[in-house]
């Protein structure tokens, strides 16, 4: 198969919408999540949505297919918070090497079915790394300031199980996403380049932060070439921002990154800002629209949707940016 590197610098390719989204629709109940492995399971699991990949995979299976139908070309695994440190709340950090694995498997033989009917567009597995609920670089407590809710050896200790099961179901590329607090990215990617040395391979790696305000800033603090500069000694795929924000108010942020990096350009923005209720009201056809200044002023590689997004944003993003050369790339990074 072509490797994605190459097909990076002859087109856009395009990033799946939102999971949550999608899975919302189901309405599942606890006794859904629970299924009949965990029916007796003694704390509450409604809301998990990474466990649904054992108790409702024909579910998971369906979304990553109406996001590949609509024109995807990379799905993301549904293991947003598949680390330890984030199943503590459901008391199941034991599942979570089998959450991963499970959920890129399901993902991996989605993604081969489609790339089978159509040889000529390949899709790949992105393993989704979400940020955990912990940040390492700041106090919860505003009381004491020099306390940490986790270190970086237990984030890398975390990732590090989590980068493994990923691979191990069959994801193609590992990605570092939402990333509030660079800490624990750099975690995450000290744990990837471990599991690189140890096994002999190579992985592409994609970087995602999220600008959490209008100030231009990640929750640690960093602007966005100051988190380009904090990641840039690792050799990655693609650096980008996804989440908090509309597509429109991204523009000046991927700006600062397209000109500063020799890595490719990603962005999965927000359907606009949550309203009143936390629901996202932007259409497709509106923010695909947005998304043209991205394409027209050569700021991205792969773009996609984050909190709000459907397979009908997609598919109007897919049509868009076929027109659009992607934004060159100045080494084979």
């Amino acid at each position: 198969m072509t490797s994605i590197k190459d097909i990076l610098q002859k087109r856009i390719l395009v990033l799946d919408g939102a999971m949550g989204t999608m899975l919302q629709r189901y309405k599942f109940t606890e006794e859904d999540f629970r299924g009949e492995r965990f029916k007796d399971w003694k704390h509450p699991l409604q809301g998990n949505n990474d466990l649904l990949s054992l108790t409702q995979p024909e579910a998971i299976a369906t979304v990553h297919s109406k996001y590949f139908a609509a024109g995807a070309d990379i799905v993301e695994t549904n293991t947003f918070s598949g680390t330890t440190i984030a199943m503590a709340d459901y008391y199941m950090e034991d599942l979570v090497y089998e959450l991963n694995y499970e959920s890129a498997k399901i993902a991996r033989k989605v993604a081969d079915e489609f790339t089978a009917e159509e040889p000529h567009k390949p899709r790949f597995v992105a393993g989704s790394m979400g940020p955990t609920n912990k940040t390492a670089s700041m106090s919860p407590d505003v009381n004491d300031p020099g306390f940490r809710a986790v270190s970086f050896d237990e984030l890398r200790i975390a990732y590090k199980q989590q980068a493994e099961a990923l691979l191990d179901g069959g994801s193609d590329i590992l990605l570092v996403e939402t990333i509030f607090d660079t800490l624990n990215a750099k975690a995450a990617l000290f744990a990837i380049e471990e599991v690189k040395e140890e096994r002999n391979i190579d992985v592409p790696i994609m970087v995602s932060g999220t600008i959490t305000d209008a100030s231009g800033r990640t929750l640690s603090g960093q602007t966005a070439e100051a988190f380009l500069i904090s990641i840039s000694h690792i050799p990655i795929l693609t650096v980008g921002f996804n989440c908090a924000l509309g597509a429109n108010q991204l523009v000046p942020h991927l700006e600062v990154l397209a000109n500063k990096t020799e890595y490719g350009v990603s962005a999965h923005p927000n359907a606009g800002l949550p309203n009143a209720f936390g629901e996202y009201d932007e259409s497709p056809e509106r923010m695909a629209d947005q998304i043209k200044e991205y394409v027209e002023k050569g700021l991205v590689n792969i773009v996609g949707g984050c909190c709000g997004t459907t397979p009908e944003h997609i598919a109007a993003i897919a049509e868009l940016v076929k027109q659009y050369d992607p934004r060159a790339l100045m080494v084979d990074g």
